[in-house]
């Protein structure tokens, strides 16, 4: 990696378990074993970090979730599968986000301290409650859920799932439980499709 590259993975790490707050730029610049002048050199500021952090962070949460989906036909399947994504690929991931889902920190931390930075993290929220909604909006038209079934309900009910499980699963990292909650939402949508 170069030098940047590796700045940006510390801040990750970083950012997931401490917060943006409470990391310093002395924490990342210690870790990464470089100087001011190094960071410096590539982020004008620590907001510009937090800002390359955080897509980087997405790119990852792309690649570990969507991987496999367009090989689904189904989008019910689809939503399944990035579930189980989700709490295999994603979640998982210790390397990138020792401290659970970089996200829901930075979206907790930032909203009273830094509202700016927390909209940047809620965008992507927005966006992922959006994806969820189009996977069951299909599953509408294709005649397997109910015509009546509120899927802008149902979408907030499972990304509201997702979240309470990532939360859950950071608090005591037990991968049973995260199972459990994770199979629980996939048995729900298996349970409202015909």
């Amino acid at each position: 990696m170069s030098l940047k590259e590796r700045i940006i993975h510390e801040a990750l790490r970083q950012f997931s378990t401490k917060g943006f707050m409470s990391t310093s730029i002395n924490d990342i610049l210690e870790s990464v074993g470089t100087s001011k002048g190094g960071l410096y050199n590539h982020f004008r500021s620590k907001e510009a970090l937090f800002l390359a952090a955080l897509s980087e962070a997405r790119k990852i949460w792309r690649e570990r979730n969507l991987a496999g989906l367009d090989q689904v036909e189904r989008p019910l399947d689809r939503l399944k599968k990035l579930l189980e994504n989700y709490r295999d690929h994603y979640l998982a991931d210790s390397e990138n986000f020792p401290g659970g889902c970089i996200f829901v920190t930075l979206a907790v931390e930032l909203n009273d301290q830094q509202p700016h930075l927390a909209r940047e993290v809620n965008e992507g929220f927005q966006r992922f409650k959006c994806m969820i909604q189009r996977f069951l909006d299909q599953e509408q038209e294709a005649g397997h859920l109910s015509n009546g079934m509120d899927t802008a309900m149902v979408a907030e009910m499972i990304f509201s799932g997702i979240l309470g499980a990532c939360v859950a699963y950071t608090s005591d990292k037990s991968r049973d439980n995260l199972d459990r909650n994770i199979k629980g939402l996939i048995a729900f949508l298996t349970m409202i499709s015909t």
